[in-house]
């Protein structure tokens, strides 16, 4: 067998495993990222439990002849901002996270304002309507904060994969990029919690 021959031979090889090897890493770069923008759409869908959910309390409250009305408009306002914001797992991005992440955070604020003034109401508070709807609230911001988490598990798994040798090349050649995560929301670590489980 010829140089010449054994070159040719060695370079087919090295292309065939180069070729293998990019066919694997694409292969599993489109699983890992089928499966962020699968939690990512559980998370929409946590969220959107969670508006949901909110008129029925909404219209609970105003029962309260006397309710403080600036409160219930600032849950109402935040809900339908928030309904505005929406994020196609496709196109998710940093810039589109942080809208999201605001649009959501507003609503927790605003419910979190809600329960405090609630506090001054005691027949709402043993309202039997009110108290349902409370529970489960507290039980959607628990998937909420699940449905996060997962989210971040998993992107963590797809953006380490996208970044480490020799994936980034990989990941440079056929457009793969990372992914954002959920950051705390700001003043997290200060902020009073509100208890939205019933007494």
């Amino acid at each position: 067998m010829s140089k010449g021959t054994i070159i040719l031979i060695a370079g087919a090889l090295l292309l065939a495993i180069f070729g293998m090897n990019g066919c694997s890493t694409y292969n599993g770069m489109v699983e890992s990222r089928e499966q962020v923008r699968k939690t990512w759409q559980n998370v929409e869908a946590a969220y959107q439990l969670r508006l949901d959910k909110i008129p029925n309390l909404v219209a609970t409250v105003k029962g309260q002849a006397d309710f403080e009305r600036s409160t219930l408009e600032a849950v109402i306002n935040a809900r339908a901002n928030a309904t505005k914001v929406t994020v196609s797992p496709e196109n998710l991005d940093e810039a589109s996270m942080k809208q999201f992440q605001e649009a959501q955070g507003n609503v927790s604020s605003a419910l979190a304002r809600l329960m405090v003034v609630v506090e001054q109401y005691p027949d709402l508070k043993t309202n039997s309507g009110f108290t349902e709807l409370r529970a489960e609230i507290s039980e959607t911001e628990n998937m909420i904060k699940k449905s996060r988490t997962d989210y971040n598990e998993i992107t963590g798994g797809y953006n380490t994969r996208v970044q480490k040798f020799p994936g980034n090349i990989w990941a440079g050649i056929f457009g793969f990029k990372t992914m954002p995560y959920f950051e705390s929301d700001a003043g997290a670590e200060k902020a009073p919690k509100v208890d939205f489980e019933t007494k």
